[in-house]
C-alpha cells in the first residue's frame, strides 16, 4: 500500500508541474548602459509566487523517492517564509500535516499563505533555533524534517530537468547576448547558487555566477575565509536570504564572485525596480538588482557588452507593511535615500558611485 501511494503522489506533483509554465524573463531598460542587456527572470509568477516553489517540488520527490515520505507522515521545515509557503501547497496536495518553523519576525502575509494552504506556523524568537526546534518536532511526531538547508543542493538535478539555471539558458538563446556575462542569485540555503554554477560549468559555458549576500550574513564570511565555523547572532533583515550559519547546501566553489549588498540598497532596488516595471518585488530581488546594476556599470566601464540575469525571488506584496512602509524603514533605522540617488544615476548614466565615497 506505501509503494502505491508513493507512485500516487510523485505522479500528483508530476502532473501539478505539467499544469504550470515556466516563469517569464523579461528585459529592463538601461538608458546608462548601452549594449549591456539586463533581465530579471521572475521567479515570483510560480503558483506558489516564489523562487522556492522548485525548491520545494524537488525536496518532496526527493523525500518520496528516498522513502522519508510515506502515506499520513508529518512534513515539517525551517523557514523563513517563502519555502514554508510552497512545501505547505505540495503537502496539502498530498493530503499530509505540514508544520512550518520559523522566526517570530515573518511577515504576516507569508504566516497569512501558509495557513491558507493548511499548513501550521510554530515560531521561534531567536532565527537561530530554526533547526533544532524542526528537528524536534519532527522527532516528536514521528514525521520528516525536510531541512532545506542541507538538501537544497542534492534534491535538485542540477545537470537538467528544467532546472532554474536551463531554464534561463533556453530562454536567453533568440537574445543578441544570448550566454549571459552574469548570472546574479542571493543565496538562503545556497541550492540556487550550486544549481546555477554547476550548470555552467557542466555546460562548459562562459558565464560567471555572482552571488549577492546582506552584510550580516555569515555566506560571503565563509567565501573569503574558508572558515564553516562562522555565525551570527541576528538575521539579515532581507528575507529569504542571509544566514546565521554556513549552510550544507551553500557551494562556493561554484561562485565567481561575492557582493555585499546594503540593507538599504536592497530596500531602496527594490522600490526602484518597481517604478520601472509596474510590479512590486521582494528586499532579496532588491538585493538581486543591486548587484546586477553595479555588475553592468563595472561592465561600462571596461567597454564590454553583453547580458545579465537577475532574480526576482518573490512578490512585494507579501512586504507592505515593512520594506514599502516607510515608517517601518524609519523605525528600524533604514534612510534609504541616498541609495535612491546611487542606483537612479546608474540606471540613467551607467555610473556607478560608492556612497560616502
Amino acid at each position: 500500500m506505501t509503494r502505491t501511494w508513493t507512485q500516487q503522489a510523485i505522479a500528483c506533483i508530476e502532473r501539478d508541474y505539467q499544469r504550470t509554465s515556466d516563469t517569464h524573463l523579461f528585459p529592463l531598460e538601461l538608458p546608462g548602459c548601452k549594449g549591456i542587456d539586463m533581465y530579471i527572470k521572475d521567479e515570483s509568477s510560480h503558483p506558489t509566487g516564489s523562487l522556492k516553489h522548485r525548491l520545494a517540488r524537488s525536496l518532496f520527490l526527493y523525500g518520496l523517492c528516498n522513502g522519508w515520505i510515506r502515506e499520513g507522515t508529518t512534513v515539517v521545515e525551517a523557514s523563513s517564509g517563502s519555502t514554508a509557503v510552497s512545501e505547505a501547497y505540495f503537502a496539502r496536495m498530498l493530503g499530509l500535516p505540514f508544520i512550518a518553523v520559523m522566526p517570530r519576525s515573518t511577515s504576516p502575509a507569508k504566516i497569512a499563505q501558509i495557513e491558507f494552504y493548511g499548513g501550521q506556523c510554530s515560531f521561534v524568537d531567536d532565527p537561530a533555533q530554526v533547526y533544532a526546534e524542526a528537528e524536534r518536532i519532527a522527532r516528536e511526531r514521528k514525521g520528516h524534517n525536510m531541512d532545506q538547508f542541507t538538501y537544497a543542493e542534492r534534491a535538485t538535478d542540477w545537470r537538467g530537468n528544467n532546472n532554474i539555471a536551463e531554464s534561463i539558458f533556453n530562454q536567453m538563446k533568440s537574445e543578441p547576448h544570448p550566454l549571459p556575462s552574469w548570472i546574479v542569485v542571493g543565496a538562503g540555503t545556497g541550492g540556487t547558487s550550486a544549481t546555477i554554477g554547476r550548470f555552467i560549468r557542466y555546460q562548459e559555458f562562459d558565464s560567471k555566477l555572482c552571488v549577492v549576500d546582506p552584510p550580516n550574513s555569515v555566506f560571503h564570511r565563509y567565501y573569503e575565509s574558508g572558515d564553516a565555523s562562522v555565525t551570527l547572532d541576528a538575521g539579515s533583515d532581507v528575507e529569504g536570504i542571509g544566514r546565521p550559519r554556513v549552510e550544507a547546501s551553500f557551494i562556493p566553489g561554484v561562485i565567481d564572485r561575492m557582493m555585499v549588498v546594503p540593507n538599504e540598497g536592497s530596500y531602496a532596488a527594490m522600490r526602484y525596480l518597481h517604478k520601472m516595471v509596474g510590479r512590486r518585488y521582494g528586499a532579496s530581488t532588491g538585493t538581486d538588482f543591486y548587484g546586477a546594476l553595479r555588475l553592468a556599470c563595472e561592465m561600462k566601464e571596461k567597454g564590454q557588452q553583453g547580458s545579465i540575469v537577475a532574480m526576482a525571488c518573490d512578490p512585494g506584496e507579501r512586504y507592505l507593511d515593512t520594506y514599502y512602509n516607510d515608517a517601518w524603514l524609519e523605525k528600524s533605522g533604514y534612510d534609504i535615500r541616498p541609495y535612491e540617488a546611487q542606483i537612479h544615476q546608474a540606471v540613467q548614466t551607467g555610473r556607478w558611485t560608492e556612497i560616502g565615497a
